[in-house]
């Protein structure tokens, strides 16, 4: 269907003029039956990225509380070898972590050559819930930032730049980054905080939080927007998904996924040395004579 291209961002956007759900239909069956053979598809092409061992790949996924991003990385990775993925989850920095630059968690949880990692939140949180509660900046221990009013609008601007400098290193270095903004409604997201608190099974998902970040909604938007439109480059692109419809949502993200990955078309088994192969056939004989 062309999704890589539909729901890439090239340019500044604006949230509330992108759709949350798709603009064409297909039922959740036939995009349940549909995701999993993409599924099947790119572990197979995970199996020879793997051992062709130049490349990685690092997905990031944003999305306002009950977007859905732990469901989609169970069902989009799940015919994955369990060796080929990692997920990585980020939430409150540690006082380890804070111990180091914002960017330094991010860093030390890439993608091995060969594997996929999926960062469930990510560094962008740090232009994000940090931008809303600019008061977490101060943990951080940042030199000349001493108060709320250092952290000006120079001060964001760097830390896009600086995003910006990481990715296009690592990308530099065979890590290809993907960037997907799960996009979803308000009143979609008050769904689903209703259907955690009505269902005893889904009741653990629940957070007080949930709810009073509402209040934050349009800051949130605000800022992702900023975040998205700053830093998607051809290079490490961002894609905005419609996410009120689930399955669908993870339909479109796992073809966006292999439409890139058909692009690497210099990622292939490795072939054995010639003097090798020249004698396969003995080694086979040596085995079978035991």
């Amino acid at each position: 269907m062309g999704f890589e291209k539909k729901y890439k961002v090239l340019g500044d956007i604006k949230l509330d003029e992108l759709a949350t759900k798709p603009d064409f239909e297909m039922k959740s069956k036939k995009a349940v039956r549909k995701l999993d053979e993409v599924s099947r598809r790119l572990g197979k092409f995970q199996d020879i990225m793997y051992a062709h061992n130049r490349y990685s790949v690092l997905i990031c996924l944003q999305g306002m509380d009950a977007a859905g991003k732990d469901s989609l990385i169970r069902e989009v990775f799940k015919s994955f070898n369990a060796r080929g993925v990692d997920v990585q989850s980020f939430k409150r920095p540690t006082s380890f972590e804070l111990e180091h630059d914002y960017m330094w968690r991010h860093y030390v949880t890439l993608p091995e050559r060969g594997k996929f990692t999926v960062f469930n939140r990510t560094h962008y949180e740090n232009v994000l819930v940090s931008k809303v509660h600019p008061e977490i900046v101060l943990n951080e221990r940042i030199p000349n930032i001493e108060s709320l009013e250092d952290i000006t609008d120079d001060f964001w601007e760097k830390r896009y730049t600086e995003i910006q400098n990481f990715e296009k290193h690592i990308s530099n270095n065979g890590v290809i980054v993907l960037k997907f903004f799960l996009h979803m409604s308000k009143d979609e997201q008050k769904s689903r905080i209703l259907r955690r608190l009505d269902k005893d099974k889904h009741n653990w998902k629940f957070e007080p939080a949930d709810v009073k970040e509402r209040q934050y909604w349009e800051d949130y938007q605000r800022y992702y927007e900023m975040a998205i439109s700053k830093t998607s480059t051809e290079q490490c692109p961002w894609y905005v998904i419609p996410a009120d419809n689930k399955d669908l949502c993870r339909y479109i993200l796992a073809s966006i996924l292999e439409e890139v990955m058909s692009q690497y078309d210099d990622i292939k088994i490795p072939e054995l040395p010639d003097n090798v192969k020249a004698d396969l056939a003995l080694y086979k004989e040596r085995l079978m004579s035991e």
